[in-house]
């Protein structure tokens, strides 16, 4: 009759194991509707190139400077960002290792245990007399022994996963788990960039010490002929105090500029996780631009798929509809198969006496919430309301994406028309200083003429470094946002 029972309600619970398992509640995942532009704003300029996507490029093809590229190796190691999103992947992987085994049951072992309870005569029970039948001994009223046990036995529970709680619970630590891979490639995107950004800062503080100094160089020339005709009673001393103040004013950039230097250096050791010190240089600026050359947008779509963070954010979106599905199966009735097997005995000789000590049990148990005080319906529905606010982050991601891809392609078409123009104004500069100085040393211009001259060169060609730096931290933006420098 016993074993009769066992297997019918073995039967029954495997019955409804399996006879559920078409009815798993909640919802599958669906992608919401991106609506996605066919193109990005500012694409039709003709400089892009209709060739791969820059955004799948490996960052090592598409840096060409090997000074940068071991800063960047550098980081990818030592940056503590770089550290704590590869710690977090390991915190994750543990968190899905761990659902995993929620599979199946769950056993602990009793080395030993004593339980020993003793009664007075005012209690409702009497003394047990097999306890006490073995000497002919008078029982005692007081303190007599009501339970004499000594163990030692396995159980296990196990909790059948009918409504898909432990399997949703499994789709969101794995949704998590990917979320840490997308969350270390955006990581390293942003500090590639980042260094890229620094190290073309430094290459422009290079660029633009050396015109300071060449202008200072300029001046002191200039400076010596003023003298001169100062001498020969020409000109006043006023040319010498202006043109020395327009040499004290190239001069003084020289000092501020090493300052900015020698913390760009420091900002990007640190950046590489190591300590501040000096940075070599590699390519020059030129070089630099002659590389940034025939690249191409690819579509929207692709943003979507190659953008870390895009990626991150539908994964959260994954994770929160999982979790609702964990706690709409958290309002369902639960089945649980649980058991015991091990030895027990009244007094501590008997305790391995087998078979005399064998005890076993197995139990099992359908139970189903009925009144929590509201707590699992309200866990629900914030669980449901978050997968909502997940779905909408996904798209702001989206749209986001696709504004900063718009936004770089513009910016990197209009300042390359913008160096062009510079570009014109720093030869047109440097062609009025030489004439300006051939005019005051015939006589046809004055010293404030060659100072103007002087003055209008050194800010055409500090705003020609600016730019250029400018334009390279726009391409660079644009490979950010076109979700390159993971690969």
């Amino acid at each position: 009759m016993r074993n009769k029972f066992l297997f019918g309600f073995f039967g029954l619970a495997l019955w409804i194991f399996f006879g559920v398992q078409g009815c798993k509640v909640g919802k599958k995942y669906v992608q919401p509707e991106l609506d996605l532009p066919e193109t990005y704003r500012g694409d039709t300029i003709a400089y892009f190139a209709d060739t791969i996507s820059i955004g799948r490029i490996d960052w090592r093809t598409f840096f060409q400077d090997t000074i940068l590229k071991d800063l960047i190796d550098s980081a990818l190691v030592n940056n503590n960002d770089m550290r704590t999103a590869l710690l977090n992947i390991e915190i994750a992987d543990q968190q899905v290792r761990q659902n995993r085994a929620n599979f199946l049951p769950s056993a602990e072992a009793r080395i030993a245990s004593a339980n020993r309870q003793w009664r007075s005569r005012d209690f409702i029970s009497a003394p047990p007399s097999k306890y006490y039948g073995d000497g002919g001994r008078e029982l005692p009223e007081n303190m007599y022994v009501l339970l004499s046990q000594f163990g030692t036995d396995i159980s296990f529970s196990w909790e059948l996963d009918i409504w898909g709680k432990i399997r949703n619970r499994q789709d969101m630590v794995v949704a998590d788990y990917l979320e840490t891979h997308e969350a270390r490639k955006a990581v390293q995107t942003n500090l590639i960039a980042r260094v890229a950004m620094g190290y073309f800062n430094l290459l422009m503080l290079d660029a633009k010490i050396e015109v300071a100094k060449r202008n200072v160089q300029l001046n002191d020339s200039t400076l010596q002929i003023i003298k001169l005709q100062y001498e020969a009673g020409e000109i006043t001393a006023l040319a010498i105090q202006q043109t020395e103040s327009q040499r004290l004013l190239a001069a003084s950039l020289v000092p501020e500029l090493e300052k900015e230097i020698a913390l760009q250096e420091n900002a990007l050791r640190v950046l590489a996780g190591e300590m501040p010190d000096r940075i070599s240089r590699g390519n020059s600026f030129d070089e630099l631009l002659d590389d940034a050359n025939d690249i191409s947008l690819g579509t929207p779509v692709e943003v979507i798929r190659n953008r870390p963070d895009i990626r991150s954010a539908e994964l959260q979106l994954i994770s929160a509809n999982a979790n609702a599905n964990v706690q709409q199966a958290m309002r369902y009735p639960a089945l649980t198969i649980g058991g015991t097997l091990g030895v027990n005995a009244m007094l501590p000789k008997n305790w391995f006496n087998i078979p005399g000590a064998l005890l076993g049990g197995i139990a099992g148990d359908i139970t189903a919430p009925i009144f929590q005080n509201r707590q699992l319906k309200t866990q629900y529905e914030i669980a449901r309301l978050e997968r909502d606010q997940a779905e909408i982050g996904l798209q702001q991601k989206v749209l986001e994406a696709v504004g900063e891809v718009s936004d770089a392609v513009i910016t990197v078409g209009k300042q390359r028309e913008q160096l062009e123009f510079a570009e014109q104004r720093v030869s047109n500069s440097a062609l009025a200083v030489r004439n300006a100085g051939l005019l005051f040393k015939s006589g046809y211009a004055s010293y404030l003429e060659v100072i103007t001259a002087q003055s209008n060169a050194l800010d055409s060609d500090l705003a020609l470094v600016e730019l250029r730096q400018q334009y390279l931290a726009s391409y660079i933006d644009l490979y950010r946002s076109l979700g390159g420098g993971w690969r």
